[in-house]
């Protein structure tokens, strides 16, 4: 199996699942637990991890006090504290390379190859200005009501693996994958007693990130 573990400009890292937990990065340490799997501890100060529980061939891996993929907030504080940490902080993901699935018996469309840790540069001028601005429209357009809003790194993660993964090459990846679950979500409630249009799915919104 190839190893992947590549830069680009700095603005994002993509690392395997299993070397990430071998071999963690600066401001990670990894702990084995007992009844087998892994706890994750990272440094609070210089990254924001927004990753669930997950599987790995080794057990089960916790990544210790993520708020998971999803994150909420109920007041104006917890939204300001979690944009300076999106603006400020490496964000850190996981993400799944799939295929489409062959087995007529699986109920799931898509196959999981491998899983990636993705990590999105915040303070990155570029990065920076395009979270910025999708936090401002989202915020204007929803009115002061409850909202959420998905934050789709998929284009970056594709852009990444068009420059570092060979298809030819790589045992795994005998097609071009596709890219599941790129993604975080931010969501806010309001105090609002009738909020219409958040009950109704008015205020969802999604705005992309992209490395160029």
């Amino acid at each position: 199996m190839t190893s992947h573990k590549v830069s680009h400009s700095r603005r994002v890292e993509v690392t395997e699942l299993e070397q990430f937990l071998t071999e963690p990065p600066a401001g990670f340490s990894v702990e084995p637990l007992s009844g087998g799997g892994y706890r994750v501890h990272s440094d609070p100060e210089r990254n924001l991890v927004l990753i669930d529980d997950c599987q790995s061939c080794r057990g089960t891996v916790v990544f210790h006090k993520s708020p998971g993929r999803s994150v909420k907030m109920q007041n104006l504080w917890e939204y300001t504290s979690t944009r300076k940490s999106l603006l400020s902080k490496w964000i850190y993901v996981l993400t799944s390379a799939c295929r489409e699935n062959c087995d007529k018996k699986s109920t799931d469309e898509f196959a999981v190859l491998k899983q990636y840790v993705v990590a999105i540069d915040g303070s990155d001028p570029l990065i920076k200005w395009q979270m910025e601005r999708g936090l401002d429209w989202t915020i204007s357009s929803v009115a002061g009501e409850s909202y959420r809003v998905d934050i789709d790194l998929t284009e970056a993660v594709e852009s990444w693996a068009a420059k570092n993964i060979n298809v030819n090459t790589d045992d795994l990846m005998q097609d071009e994958p596709v890219w599941r679950d790129a993604s975080f979500t931010l969501k806010y409630y309001s105090d609002a007693l009738f909020d219409f249009p958040h009950w109704f799915g008015f205020s969802k919104r999604t705005f992309k990130l992209r490395l160029t």
